[in-house]
This record gives C-alpha cells, sequence and structure tokens, in this order.
C-alpha cells in the first residue's frame, strides 16, 4: 500500500521559514523522482519544486532561491525547505512521487502552509 505523507505545515510570519517533510511507504522510494505541489485556495495544483531519483532538482521560478528540496533514500523522504516566505506562498502543499514522467504517480493527502502576520 502505497503512502506519501507530508507534514510540518504551519501558520508563519512573513519573512519566517518551515521544513516540510514527505515519509513514503509501499514502493522503491530511490527509483522515483519525488515533488512538491502547491494549491492555493480557488486555484490549481500546480509543480513547486522536483528532485529526480539522481537528485537533479528544478524549481519554479517563484520559488527559486528561497525554496530547497532534498531527498533522503535511506529514510524514504523528501524535504521541502522554505525560507523567506510570502503571503502568496499561502497553500496546500501536496508530496508527489512518479517513476517516469508519463505515470501519474502518487500523491500525498497535503499539508497547510499560512504565511500571515
Amino acid at each position: 500500500q502505497v503512502q506519501l505523507v507530508e507534514s510540518g505545515g504551519a501558520l508563519v510570519q512573513p519573512g519566517g521559514s518551515l521544513r516540510l517533510s514527505c515519509a513514503a511507504s509501499g514502493f522503491t522510494f530511490s527509483t522515483h523522482a519525488m515533488s512538491w505541489y502547491r494549491q492555493a485556495p480557488g486555484k490549481g495544483r500546480g509543480l513547486v519544486a522536483r528532485i529526480t531519483s539522481d537528485s537533479r532538482t528544478n524549481y519554479l521560478d517563484f520559488v527559486r532561491g528561497r525554496f530547497t528540496i532534498s531527498r533522503d533514500n535511506a529514510k524514504s523522504t523528501v524535504h521541502l525547505q522554505m525560507s523567506s516566505l510570502k503571503p502568496e506562498d499561502t497553500a496546500v502543499y501536496f508530496c508527489h512521487a512518479r517513476a517516469f514522467p508519463w505515470s501519474d504517480g502518487y500523491w500525498g493527502q497535503g499539508t497547510q502552509v499560512t504565511v500571515s502576520s
């Protein structure tokens, strides 16, 4: 049974930092690209950052330089370190795993990040 369990979401002030984690189980973590997506209220779900099975990373422009994605294959965990948070970063953040670019992959249930003073 595949599971992706996100944690670390919280209410944080603008300019603050958060670290999101996603614990994976039920599949071969090391062979999957892992991604973080986010969905703000009233908007669609969009990619934030991805790390491939060989640890190459890519970021969307609006988070590059502020967010860092990393993975720990020994613990089957992917992290998203977020800093210099802005109110527009407020969203539900979802973890996603896929073996191939054409795969539907697996989704977590999401964790809420709220950036507000």
